[in-house]
């Protein structure tokens, strides 16, 4: 009986003391295999924040009211892209309307595609437009978006290129583009090209709530928005996108090249010859399907 009550009592020692053997055990072997994976790097502790989710862009198209056929034109060059990385909203951006029949078709428009914002400005080129459409955004808009781009609608920008050069970089104080001179590639050296440029919202929020810009709206848009940051201490992360955006070639020097695969954006697009040759460069509808309906 007193052996009984004596292996009794050691009988919760002895669980005691394999349960910390065996916990000991299994954190050497823990430790010893997450050693071992970091060493030959086949293990990722930590990933930045754009491979975990998909972030979004906002592209405002700033064009002007009556243009209509571009816009239906520019509605079906962006409606068959997609990213696999990125939602991206296409809108159109133009200030107040001016005439009847604009009042119309353009209520049509955006019953038909929401797709539009009108901005509370007279309709201009280098006179507050851009400072119009970056400040009102936080205000109008029903969400954020991690960036905006503001672009030409003479441009023709390709959206899973442009989403996959954003994702190695950062979220935050971002200035993107086509950095102005033409010849330099250094994103420091001006400001960016006017053909289409991106921000991330912490800029864009401050664009709307700085005395800097809202003092200083009149000149060349594109120069304007590099002098903005430059006196506000703002964009320290810069990306110049060169070579992947350009112009269209031989329209201005040292700012146009060839056609490349890797483009991201081609400006100066005025005649309805180069979009074809673009959209064919890029053979753009590669994914039309063959049907009865149609021979192409």
């Amino acid at each position: 009986m007193k052996q009984r009550r004596v292996i009794l009592i050691a009988l919760p020692s002895l669980v005691l003391f394999l349960f910390f053997f065996f916990y000991i055990l299994f954190n050497i072997r823990v430790k010893s295999l997450l050693l071992a994976s970091s060493n030959n790097h086949s293990i990722t502790l930590t990933k930045t924040p754009h491979t975990e989710t998909k972030f979004s862009i906002l592209i405002g198209i700033l064009t002007r009211p009556d243009n209509y056929d571009r816009r239906h034109f520019l509605r079906l060059v962006y409606g068959i892209q997609s990213s696999s990385i990125a939602e991206i909203d296409v809108k159109f951006v133009f200030c107040n309307l001016t005439k009847p029949e604009q009042r119309v078709l353009i209520a049509l428009e955006i019953l038909r595609f929401n797709d539009i914002i009108i901005l509370d400005c007279i309709e201009n080129m280098n006179n507050g437009k851009t400072y119009a459409y970056f400040s009102s955004l936080p205000h109008i808009l029903p969400r954020h978006y991690d960036y905006v781009m503001k672009a030409d609608d003479d441009v023709f920008i390709r959206l899973e290129p442009l989403s996959l050069s954003l994702k190695p970089l950062p979220w935050q104080d971002l200035y993107y583009g086509f950095v102005i001179p033409c010849n330099s590639m250094n994103p420091f050296a001006d400001y960016m090209s006017g053909m289409g440029f991106l921000l991330s919202w912490d800029l864009v929020e401050w664009i709307g709530k700085s005395e800097i810009p809202a003092n200083d709206t009149v000149g060349p848009e594109d120069k304007m928005v590099g002098k903005w940051f430059k006196m506000g201490n703002k964009a320290k992360n810069r990306f110049s996108n060169k070579p992947a955006m350009y112009d269209y070639p031989g329209t201005n020097g040292r700012c146009s090249h060839e056609l490349v695969p890797e483009t991201v954006a081609v400006h100066r697009l005025k005649r309805w010859d180069q979009w074809l040759n673009v959209l064919e460069f890029f053979n753009v509808t590669k994914q039309l399907n063959n049907s009865k309906l149609y021979h192409v």
